[in-house]
């Protein structure tokens, strides 16, 4: 075999990955696109709020903490609120609970972003969220697994996959590649490339979300502001290099592909953030969207596959790739070197492929 492993995609999963396995034996890294963190990764809102998600991606996020707090510079304060109207009470308390943030007056609400209007009838809020500056932590995830000799190579999409006796041959428009073990990080292509390598898909579902960026309302300085959920994610808001990201935090089922805003729905989000705020929307500064692809639980898939224990599936990363990377591709690399994982065993197995029988 060239290589022990065979990584396909160069979003934060399959890098944070080689720089792992660059630890355990030789890597090789596919990107279809011509650089690395093109789609869902390269469109993330960029937070670390590590009790966002259900109990599996938690546990992940948590794991996660201690690397982000030792990677300089990759953290900075954000804080995290959500507003909700009279008649949300019940779900704000709800999120509010799951995300362990405190409640807070309407009026200090508006202390920390002055253009909440009087819809706002709840609020809570919390200083555990930071923002990540996802570009530094590729790039740190890149330069340690080159660092180990890892060969990483975009513009290279896979157009066939063929067990062999010894590992895998995988096929590109560009050569032949080989390797032993077969990691799929392939975002929200992971099911394509399994059906590619005679693995049973998962059901894994890429779904759109849409953004726009904004002017910062009314000319405030938005720096300080905490990231905003409206109750339930029906919207959040983020500043981001003095503008402001707004969403409407859907989730719509679509195929694989280079997602694009849908103006209708980025139309409706702005609406329901507008409900809440006193300066309108009058222009948008730039829109894109991202798939955030699940599985059917929406836990993230980390494991051997149960039919065939030389295809490894990292995938199902949905909205928590970047804060959950560290723990993921920790993981990764003790599953895949033999090594006793640092999670406990319930959540290792809640985050297995053998979960789906």
């Amino acid at each position: 075999m060239e290589h022990d492993f065979v990584i396909v995609g160069g979003g934060i999963a399959g890098v944070s990955a080689a720089a792992r396995l660059s630890a355990l034996g030789s890597v090789l890294l596919l990107e279809a696109e011509d650089a690395l963190a093109h789609h869902a990764s390269g469109r993330s809102a960029a937070l670390y709020e590590p009790r966002y998600g259900l109990p599996p991606v938690v546990e992940l996020s948590l794991a996660s903490g201690a690397f982000f707090r030792a990677a300089e510079g990759v953290l900075s304060p954000r804080g995290l609120m959500i507003v909700g109207r009279a008649e949300e009470a019940g779900q704000l308390a709800d999120d509010a609970e799951t995300m362990h943030l405190e409640r807070i007056s309407t009026e200090a609400a508006r202390a920390m972003v002055p253009v909440l209007n009087d819809q706002v009838a709840f609020a809570a809020h919390g200083d555990h969220a930071w923002d990540i500056d996802t570009d530094l932590l590729l790039q740190g995830f890149a330069r340690e697994a080159r660092g180990r000799g890892a060969v990483i190579l975009t513009g290279e999409k896979v157009t066939g996959i063929r067990r062999e006796a010894a590992g895998w041959q995988v096929s590109t428009a560009k050569g032949v590649h080989r390797g032993a073990i077969l990691v799929n990080a392939a975002g929200a292509w992971a099911d394509v490339v399994a059906g590619m390598a005679g693995v049973r898909p998962l059901g894994l579902q890429p779904n759109r979300r849409s953004m726009a960026r904004i002017p910062a309302p009314g000319g405030h300085d938005v720096s300080r502001w905490p990231m905003l959920f409206g109750a339930g994610e029906t919207w959040y808001a983020k500043p981001d290099a003095g503008a402001l990201i707004v969403s409407p935090a859907e989730e719509h089922p679509m195929e694989p592909h280079d997602a694009w805003a849908d103006d209708m729905v980025l139309a409706e989000g702005l609406a329901r953030y507008e409900e809440m705020v006193t300066t309108p929307v009058t222009r948008l500064l730039a829109s894109w969207a991202g798939l955030r692809t699940f599985a059917p639980d929406r836990a993230l898939v980390i494991g051997r596959d149960t039919g065939e224990p030389g295809f490894f599936w990292l995938a199902g990363q949905g909205g928590y790739g970047f804060q959950t990377s560290p723990a993921a591709s920790r993981l990764a690399a003790d599953l895949l070197g033999g090594t006793v994982p640092e999670l406990d065993a319930a959540t290792v197995a809640a985050l297995s492929p053998a979960r789906f029988g």
